[in-house]
């Protein structure tokens, strides 16, 4: 590992500055990823800025009935909270399924949003990346990739992000707050993570030295009614193979609203925006169910080993959606 410097930010501004500073520099959170990346010697900072003692650990009800939530909240209080147990239990659910206790400890909202994918090329500095040295092939495509993405992909790159976190507040349409030198911006999180394109190396839309402040959910009544599940090769901890997060409001047996969004098949959390509006209006069963699956897959572009998530993806979104609907009209 790199020799690297250390400093513990008290204040936003300051740990804005300190970034500034040192280009080489990183926000370190709970250190559940870099720190591993930095061993391995993907990530090689010069300096550490320490920002879990910033005040941002909050979470409180927006004026509109939404929630914000302070970017260095821990994974396990997010998941805890009764405000978010309550009005959105997919992301109660998320959070539980995407690491072990004692990592949800560590782990901080802003650097789940951050984690780098788990493609064994990138952690590999003795293989070829272009997410980690741009030009250098992608050994996946022909290599081993059975949980690579099949949506959203290029030439360039096949590696999925592997957020669990971050699925869910897709699909609830949060905005993610920043803070840089030149003051607060925000971000809704559809379009925080670019599209892979031919340059997989950049990978969010963030400013440069902007560090994540916190996650704002809007109000969304239909959240109260979702479910996130995920399918992964042990049930004790793993990345995904692929997940669903769901929300459905159904009335007289029809889809009155759905919410609808995918992990584990692209580089970024992948809303369903087809499925969703093909379900909305249509007879709330397995049929409509699957066929609103059947649309979003259709733009799939599976590889030798990974088309087997096609099918998977179909199966837990059918099995997803008619569990809530089962349960609305009990």
């Amino acid at each position: 590992m790199r020799e690297f410097g250390y400093e513990r930010a008290h204040d936003v501004a300051g740990a804005v500055a300190l970034l500034g500073a040192d280009p080489d520099a990183r926000f370190l959170g709970g250190g559940t990823n870099l720190v591993d990346l930095m061993k391995t010697g993907v990530e090689r900072p010069a300096r550490l800025v320490d920002v879990r003692e910033l005040p941002l650990d909050g979470i409180e009800p927006t004026d509109d009935g939404g929630l914000r939530i302070g970017a260095t909240v821990t994974n396990s209080d997010l998941a805890a909270h009764p405000d978010v147990r309550r009005r959105y239990p997919a992301l109660t659910q998320a959070v539980l399924a995407g690491a072990s206790g004692q990592l949800r400890n560590m782990a901080t909202v802003g650097g789940n949003l951050l984690q780098r994918t788990r493609c064994g090329y990138f952690t590999d500095v003795t293989r070829p990346c272009n997410k980690r040295v741009p030009g250098s092939g992608c050994p996946a495509i022909e290599g081993e990739h059975h949980n690579h993405a099949i949506l959203g992909a290029s030439e360039h790159c096949v590696a999925v992000h592997p957020s669990d976190m971050g699925v869910a507040l897709t699909a609830f349409d949060a905005v993610v707050s920043y803070e840089t030198a030149d003051g607060a911006g925000s971000l809704p999180i559809a379009d925080l993570y670019l599209p892979v394109g031919d340059t997989p190396h950049r990978e969010t839309a963030l400013p440069p030295g902007a560090l994540i402040t916190g996650v704002v959910l809007p109000p969304a009544p239909v959240a109260a009614r979702s479910r996130y599940r995920k399918v992964r090769e042990r049930a004790s901890y793993a990345f995904a193979l692929g997940s669903v997060a769901a929300a459905l409001d159904v009335r007289d047996g029809v889809v009155h609203e759905a919410r609808l969004a995918l992990g584990a098949v692209a580089s970024r959390p992948w809303r369903a925006r087809t499925a969703e509006r093909l379900l909305t209006g249509a007879p709330a069963d397995a049929a409509g169910f699957a066929a609103g699956a059947d649309a979003e897959l259709s733009a799939a572009n599976p590889l030798p080993h990974n088309g087997y998530k096609v099918a998977l993806l179909r199966n837990l979104t059918v099995a997803v959606l008619t569990e809530l609907a089962e349960e609305m009209s009990r």
